[in-house]
């Protein structure tokens, strides 16, 4: 149990943290946690834009889409999946722990998952480079020979933008998390301050919700 000269004195170190602009921290969290989420719901609308021209150009070219997409590799793309649902539980981890004052702990849980943030991009990269030398390239640069269905090169070219950007999402996700490690090892979050940890998270979540959305939808249908 908290005693209370430990409650009093982690009290006023996260008022030693409040802007000046803010009347408590209890205000400047609510604030930093809505300002985050407002960040998120562009991130949303942005993919969500990607998603409309999908289902739009899947319903003109629905026989060509589906060819293509047995040519996607299921089980790298199954792989990946796995990879980043479990990133999501190690940022998790890695919250709880510093909730608690355990640093390393929270330090090893997010070197864990900017580990699986690479592993997915290497996974990802051996995609790419199996698709460029089959010649499954975005546009007019499409020549692959398996698939000449009108519509397979727009097919590929939405399988490269949607998975593109959301491989620089995961890449500004491995910056986030490597600067919340070192911020986390040099003791930066203690006492209770664990709020960046969590916008962090959040961050983190999205990018896994997203592809959680892409893998189905490419690989699957």
């Amino acid at each position: 149990m908290t005693s209370p000269d430990h409650a009093e004195s982690q009290s006023s170190a996260l008022e030693a943290r409040t802007a000046h602009h803010f009347g408590s921290f209890e205000t400047q969290r609510h604030a930093m946690r809505f300002g985050m989420w407002l960040f998120l719901a562009t991130e949303v609308l942005l993919f969500g834009g990607l998603f409309v021209a999908y289902s739009v150009y899947r319903s003109v070219f629905h026989e060509a889409f589906q060819a293509a997409s047995r040519h996607l590799d299921l089980t790298l793309g199954t792989v990946n999946t796995v990879v980043l649902i479990t990133s999501s539980f190690t940022v998790a981890i890695a919250i709880h722990f510093m909730h608690h004052d355990k640093k390393w702990p929270a330090a090893i849980s997010l070197l864990s998952t900017i580990a699986m943030a690479c592993a997915f991009l290497v996974i990802k990269s051996f995609e790419y480079a199996h698709k460029f030398e089959e010649g499954a390239l975005p546009g007019q640069y499409y020549h692959f020979h398996e698939v000449q269905i009108p519509g397979a090169a727009m097919f590929f070219t939405l399988y490269f933008i949607m998975t593109g950007l959301h491989a620089i999402h995961v890449i500004i996700g491995i910056l986030v998390l490597g600067f919340l490690m070192i911020q986390t090892v040099r003791n930066r979050y203690a006492g209770g301050y664990d709020l960046p940890l969590e916008l962090g998270g959040l961050y983190w979540h999205l990018v896994d919700l997203v592809w959680i959305f892409l893998f189905p939808l490419l690989y699957l249908i």
